[in-house]
């Protein structure tokens, strides 16, 4: 679909480490699946497994927090059925039946506060 609208996109770029151990080496480390240049944003497309859902938002709010310059946005398996849809790719009918209209993707920074993410290890 990117392609099809002409915005410039590269898989998987760059990989930020969100911890090291005591001798310096990475122990975790998050790499989104796009990076949109003309828009700055990172994108993370998560959509099956709970488990890894939360996983990576644990992870990218860890990413706000040690880099506040760097705009990730995650999008969920709602929001890529929604893209399908809106764009004749499938059918309503793979929608929930709480479906809600599609409505143009925000790239926009998120204006809320981001909590600390060692806050929600504790």
């Amino acid at each position: 679909m990117l392609d099809f609208y002409g915005i410039l996109w590269e898989y998987e770029p760059r990989t930020f480490v969100l911890e090291r151990d005591r001798a310096g080496n990475p122990v975790q480390a998050f790499t989104p699946d796009f990076y949109l240049p003309a828009y700055d944003q990172f994108i993370e497309i998560t959509t099956l497994n709970q488990k890894l859902v939360t996983k990576k938002n644990r992870k990218a709010r860890r990413l706000r927090v040690l880099h506040p310059e760097v705009q990730v946005k995650v999008l969920y398996q709602r929001d890529y059925l929604r893209l399908l849809v809106k764009y004749g790719l499938e059918p309503p009918s793979q929608l929930a039946d709480d479906f809600t209209p599609p409505t143009r993707l925000d790239l926009r920074p998120s204006t809320t506060p981001v909590a600390d993410a060692d806050a929600e290890t504790a």
